[in-house]
């Protein structure tokens, strides 16, 4: 073959090492993005039917306008050991209330110390009440 031959097919082999490096790199932190995600909007549909529970009447199962006694299978989730522990494919979800506060904690289980923490004041006003942390993302 000529040198300009090999020349090329180095720099093809150049180009698509570096096209599948970043690809690679790519997919990664969109795997972590997705899972962070998911993490995240089970947690807010545990608040949400938290707010529900919260809103109920104690004869209809409800918290009558307290989160003191709240369980993992108030807010829809199967218990997993306590009553406020309770876990998808995504996470290991805890829930606690007491009062008009509410905090559910998302623990992922893809990725070790990483979680998602919604709390919930009914104190506040409707848009105010909800606030999400993100703990080592």
């Amino acid at each position: 073959m000529g040198t300009q031959q090999l020349l090329l097919i180095v720099l093809g082999i150049i180009v698509v090492g570096t096209g599948v490096a970043v690809g690679i790199g790519i997919f990664g932190s969109n795997a972590e993005q997705a899972q962070r995600d998911a993490i995240t909007e089970h947690c807010l549909l545990i608040a949400s039917a938290a707010q529900g529970y919260y809103g109920k009447p104690a004869m209809l199962g409800g918290g009558e306008n307290s989160f003191d006694s709240i369980e993992i299978t108030d807010c829809g989730l199967s218990a997993s050991g306590d009553v406020t522990t309770g876990e998808n494919i995504d996470a290991t979800f805890v829930v606690e209330g007491s009062g008009s506060a509410f905090t559910v904690t998302g623990i992922s289980k893809a990725e070790d110390g990483k979680s998602v923490v919604v709390n919930c004041d009914m104190t506040r006003t409707t848009d105010q009440r909800l606030s999400v942390s993100y703990a080592n993302w």
